[in-house]
């Protein structure tokens, strides 16, 4: 019996541990899609490919209601065209279109790239901030995705706030 004691007493001990180790532990969450909207940095870079990408985006506006203007005209005098205009001129039209489509496409490409890019800088500044919060803060566990978190444990204004402030 003296033995079942001590073994008892030994697992209500460990218990007691762990519940006491457990209050210290300290969980953060970060809405990383937060910080891509509400971030000085991140506003910048989206401001910044506008920039970049925006005449050019203009343009391809431009080139695809040219296409559709082409297109509709083309669909008005179709009937009163000959048999060698009518193809002559459908001819152009997905040739026009299949260099408008190409066109668009490496737009995109190019588009993406550069969102990527202007993005994980973005992210590297992020994750600086968030560890520099933790260790600060004596978090002991930072999440950036979670199917959900208490508000409790999100820092995300923190980490926008540092950011914003240049940390």
């Amino acid at each position: 019996m003296n033995y079942f004691h001590k073994f008892l007493l030994a697992g209500l001990l460990t218990c007691a541990a762990f519940a006491a180790q457990a209050q210290e532990f300290r969980i953060g969450v970060v809405n990383i899609d937060r910080i891509f909207r509400e971030a000085n940095s991140a506003k910048a870079a989206q401001a910044k490919l506008e920039q970049e990408f925006g005449k050019r985006e203009k343009e391809l506006g431009d080139l695809g209601a040219q296409l559709k203007s082409l297109a509709d005209k083309f669909d008005r005098e179709a009937p009163t065209l000959s048999e060698t205009q009518r193809t002559n001129r459908q001819k152009q039209l997905v040739e026009q279109d299949r260099d408008f489509q190409r066109k668009r496409r490496e737009f995109q490409e190019d588009l993406n790239a550069r969102k990527n890019e202007e993005l994980q800088q973005v992210i590297e500044r992020a994750n600086k901030v968030v560890k520099t919060v933790a260790e600060t803060e004596k978090y002991d566990l930072v999440l950036q995705e979670a199917v959900y978190a208490n508000p409790k444990h999100d820092i995300t204004d923190k980490v926008i706030r540092a950011l914003n402030a240049g940390r």
